[in-house]
């Protein structure tokens, strides 16, 4: 990891910058009085205030729109096959300054232990790989492909948990449907179990701010925040009069719930949990990361939700998350 000051970006390229992350990366760089250019395939309404082009990534051709062009930053959110990381790398290597691909920290082998740093062990992966099926591995492609376009100029941004605003994966918006709807709700215990997440917003500003390059872990800093915290802070942002009733780890295995997908954000306390929310972010912190209240993050996506009509939007390759019914019945049915 290398920071030599602060890069000032005025040339932006956001591969994507329609949907949650790319979204935020977007309104950030607008915000900062960017010359903002987005590509993308041209499936949503255009924004005003920056520039569009047209193009398919994963398609014969699909980056001739970015054939010209010159830029300071480009930033990347591709989740899916390593190859359309590569090929835009390799594509804009001698025409944009900085490289910013937005990974994960799954991109660690597993199980990743707690207070892992940047340096901890990764899976292998290939930079040409088609396939995106296994998401470490899709993901550490990913960060090859940008290192073989921009080399030392390339910054891999390795997420951890993100909410905020425009989630599309539901975690967040889940709790805070239910909370909402008031009554008993389940809420997965220990109240002190930590969780360690990023609002996209600040990933984001990171993102375009740090003149930091390499690897760096991207998340809050932890033993900071616990799920009663989060739960908490669903119920102040709802108003609502849900009472959250706190059951065991054993409790709720025994009923057969799955953590982290019926119950979003939650992993029970163990090795799955430290790896997933005790990450070492020092790194990021010396280059500069800063992160909002979750009381701002939360009640910011409660906001955001609430003026969507309370749905979220689902991204067609994630599961859907949250707590069937059946299985809140009978575990509030069965507890004390």
């Amino acid at each position: 990891m290398r920071d030599a000051g602060v890069m000032t970006a005025k040339r932006v390229l956001i591969l994507g910058g329609t949907e949650f992350v790319g979204h935020a990366f977007v309104d950030e760089a607008v915000a900062r009085g960017h010359d903002v250019t987005v590509f993308n395939r041209g499936t949503r309404e255009p924004r005003a205030d920056v520039t569009t082009l047209v193009g398919d990534r994963t398609a014969p051709g699909g980056l001739d729109a970015l054939a010209v062009g010159e830029w300071d930053l480009v930033v990347d959110t591709w989740s899916w096959s390593p190859k359309a990381v590569t090929d835009a790398a390799a594509l804009l290597s001698r025409r944009a300054g900085k490289y910013v691909y937005v990974s994960s920290r799954s991109v660690h082998t597993y199980p990743t232990a707690a207070y892992a740093r940047e340096d901890a062990p990764v899976v292998e992966a290939s930079a040409d790989d088609l396939d995106h099926s296994d998401y470490a591995r899709a993901k550490r492609g990913g960060e090859l492909g940008a290192l073989a376009g921009f080399g030392d100029r390339s910054l891999l941004l390795r997420a951890g948990l993100i909410l905020g605003p425009r989630e599309n994966i539901g975690r967040l918006p889940w709790w805070l449907t239910r909370i909402a709807r008031g009554g008993e709700v389940v809420a997965p215990g220990p109240a002190e179990a930590h969780v360690q997440y990023i609002d996209a917003r600040d990933l984001a500003a990171f993102g375009l701010d740090t003149a930091a390059t390499g690897a760096v872990s991207v998340v809050g800093p932890p033993d900071v925040t616990t799920m009663s915290d989060v739960l908490e802070a669903c119920v102040a942002a709802t108003g609502s009069d849900a009472r959250l009733r706190w059951f065991t780890p054993q409790q709720i295995a025994a009923v057969g719930i799955e953590p982290w997908l019926e119950l979003p954000i939650w992993i029970p306390p163990g090795a799955d949990a430290d790896g997933m929310h005790r990450a070492d972010v020092s790194t990021a912190l010396a280059a500069g990361l800063t992160v909002r209240p979750l009381a701002d993050t939360v009640g910011d996506t409660g906001r955001w939700l609430r003026g969507i009509g309370g749905v979220a939007p689902q991204r067609p390759d994630r599961p859907v998350v949250g707590l069937p019914p059946e299985k809140e019945a009978a575990l509030l049915n069965a507890g004390p």
